[in-house]
């Protein structure tokens, strides 16, 4: 089996020529650059385009305008650029524009640490749209998982045409670890459903038991239309209730009503533990360490590993923290995630294990809280 040795934003890149990314705009941050570096030698290669914007707020623009013509697109960036983000992602979003976007996270507020890592942006990158309607965000865990959310992470922006984010973390993204791309167990490539050629053609209409329109791009030789603005099916402005309340009602089904579909998490099950840990991201290595001490020691603890974060996988949550007791999060912010747990478990106890200082959550913080619950 061939190990491969590249840092997780390398892999980033990589997972994304892999899922057929040809297009890719950005500008440089600490700690996401060396996403548009690795771009940067992949992509010209293959006829892609990678080009730097003159900031944050032209680079996601450029990657709209290049994925309305039908090209795959993604930029990356890290928590100042994401709010620069925010009025193009709730373009896309209105106007259910396919885009992959990095955030690898850095310690905030505002310009903060740019070598710190943290898990501040968690909340931001569901609620950072205007009109509050959903987004799909993964998170990895691991240089792996780097490489193999990106290629899930196109898919998905294609088949439900709409931003996703890969929410990685300074911690995760520089640093280098060996892994078999040979071994990965990717999923089949994904394209947007195209329009019939023979059909007319409503830019944001669906057919019957469909959430999700058809594509197609500007600038052929069909008409599309598009904006930012509340529009109908056929794409042009209303203010009409019931035409906004069904277009409003269809972005928010077409993700949350299709979240099992796309529900990425591990497991961990130790026999008569009455506590499960909850984790993501780059904590989650700390949890899994933590977990195989506590069995070693006695306490024994289970672990479940989110990689979907939003929309909430509610089903997969209570499912699997039914059998405990409690519950303990771990995260490097000073309460985000919890927050979902405790609405949607409100009949366990739920402890929060929790700093945004730009150090890591150690193994034995988490091991802390669950032997003294």
């Amino acid at each position: 089996m061939k190990l491969t040795l590249m840092e997780g934003n390398e892999a980033i890149g990589w997972g994304a020529l892999a899922a057929g990314c040809n297009f890719f705009a950005g500008y440089p941050i600490t700690p996401a650059t060396t996403i548009y570096d690795t771009m940067l030698s992949l992509l010209p290669p293959k006829g892609g385009i990678c080009l730097q914007g003159e900031d944050e707020i032209a680079s996601i623009g450029f990657c709209l305008g290049a994925s309305m013509s039908g090209m795959k697109t993604m930029t990356a960036t890290s928590g100042p650029g994401i709010s620069l983000y925010s009025e193009q992602i709730s373009f896309a979003i209105g106007s259910e524009i396919p885009v992959v976007i990095v955030d690898v996270q850095r310690l905030g507020p505002s310009t903060g640490s740019a070598t710190k890592g943290a898990d501040g942006d968690i909340q931001f990158l569901q609620w950072g749209n205007s009109g509050g309607l959903p987004v799909i965000v993964l998170a990895p865990v691991d240089v792996k998982d780097c490489y193999e959310l990106t290629v899930r992470a196109f898919n998905l922006a294609e088949q439900y045409r709409c931003p996703v984010f890969v929410a990685a973390n300074k911690e995760i993204s520089m640093t280098r670890e060996t892994f078999s791309i040979d071994a990965l167990r990717l999923p089949a490539i994904v394209e947007r459903r195209k329009a019939s050629p023979d059909t007319l053609f409503v830019p944001f209409g669906v057919g019957e038991n469909r959430r999700v329109p058809e594509f197609l791009p500007i600038g052929g030789d069909r008409l599309v239309r598009q904006t930012s603005s509340t529009h109908g099916a056929n794409g042009y402005i209303t203010t009409e209730p019931e035409e906004i309340a069904m277009m409003q009602q269809r972005l928010n089904i077409k993700l949350t009503g299709a979240v099992s579909k796309f529900t990425y998490f591990d497991e961990y099950r130790v026999p008569d533990a009455d506590t499960l840990v909850v984790a993501y991201g780059i904590t989650a290595r700390a949890a899994k360490a933590a977990v195989k001490r506590l069995r070693d020691s006695g306490h024994p603890a289970s672990l479940l590993v989110l990689k979907t974060l939003w929309p909430v996988p509610e089903t997969l949550i209570r499912e699997k923290a039914a059998p405990y007791k409690r519950v303990v999060i771990p995260e490097m912010n000073l309460g985000q995630y919890v927050r979902e747990l405790q609405r949607v478990l409100p009949d366990k106890d739920i402890a929060f294990v929790g700093q945004m200082n730009g150090e890591l959550i150690k193994p034995g913080q988490i091991m802390e809280v669950v032997e003294n619950g």
